[in-house]
Order: C-alpha cells, then structure tokens, then sequence
C-alpha cells in the first residue's frame, strides 16, 4: 500500500487540512479544498484537469475523473468513473461500479448506486438516483462557469499566499 502524501506544485493546489495520498494523479489546475479528502492507497485515482474537489468532499478506491469536473462539499466519490464537465452535488454519495457521462449533473444529496450508468447530458437526481431529463445547453454551460470560478479562486488563493510569505520593502 501506499501511504505518500502529495504536495501543492506549481500545477495542483492542496489547500491547508486536505489530505492527498497514495497512488493519486491530478491535471493542471486541479484543487482540492480545505479538509478533503483523496485516498488511493490501495487503488488508483485520476483526476483531470482544472477539477476542484470542495471543502469535506472524499474521493477513494479506484477512480476515474474527467476533466472540469467540480466534486461539490461533503460529496463522496467511491470506486466510479466520471466523465467531463460534471458536477456532483453538494453530499451527493457516487458508489463503485458507477459511470457518468459527460456534461451531467448530479443533484445535491443523491445517492448514486454502482448500477447507474449515466449517458452524456444527464441530470441525476434522487436516492436512488434516477436520470430524470436531459441538461438543458446553458445548464451544460454552468458546469463550465463553475469550473472557472473555482480555478480563478485558486488562483487568488495562491496570489494571497504569496503576499504574505513575500517579505514588506
């Protein structure tokens, strides 16, 4: 098993409290948030590009993340394949043997069972979850605004560090 944790870079942001380790790979402009946590000690994680995985949110055991995926607060993500420019809700529970497409949403508090396997452009939603329609175009494009908003507020976050770690003239 492996137990190494991951370090910030200069193209993934580990924020204070949050937990990386193992076998975990994230794209560029990937954050994980204050107190989340990613564990791939006993199976991989990949992790696209400009993710962000929200403040308590807990992703573990053999997954797959696309790229511009936002993993919402106190969301869990467990042993899935997730496609790109998703968002999965705020406590929303993702089990093993899941896939979801791309360009979908997952509501707040769903829970997602190994069963579901989402086509492009769905809104998931319920326990158990249940495709209930397909994403409208400007809801296809909130996906994407709310993967830009977080990447420009990790972006902030870096520039504020740097403030205060650079020493007054």
């Amino acid at each position: 098993m492996n137990f190494n944790r991951l370090e910030s870079n200069d193209k993934v942001l580990i924020m204070e409290g949050a937990q990386v380790l193992g076998d975990v790979t994230a794209g560029e402009g990937t954050v994980f948030w204050y107190n989340s946590v990613c564990r791939g000690e006993m199976q991989s994680v990949r992790i696209g590009k400009r993710c962000n995985i929200q403040d308590l949110a807990l992703i573990h055991n053999k997954v797959t993340i696309g790229d511009d995926v936002s993993v919402g607060h106190s969301a869990i993500v467990h042993g899935a394949t997730i496609g790109d420019r998703v968002i999965v809700g705020m406590g929303a529970t993702v089990l093993d043997g899941a896939v979801i497409g791309n360009d979908c949403i997952i509501g707040a508090g769903a829970l997602v069972t190994g069963k579901m396997n989402a086509p492009d452009g769905s809104m998931i939603l319920g326990s158990p979850a249940v495709v209930k329609r397909e994403l409208t175009d400007r809801e296809k494009q909130s996906i994407l605004d709310n993967a830009e908003l977080y990447l420009e507020k990790s972006r902030e976050y870096r520039r504020h560090k740097e403030e205060q770690t650079t020493p007054e003239k």
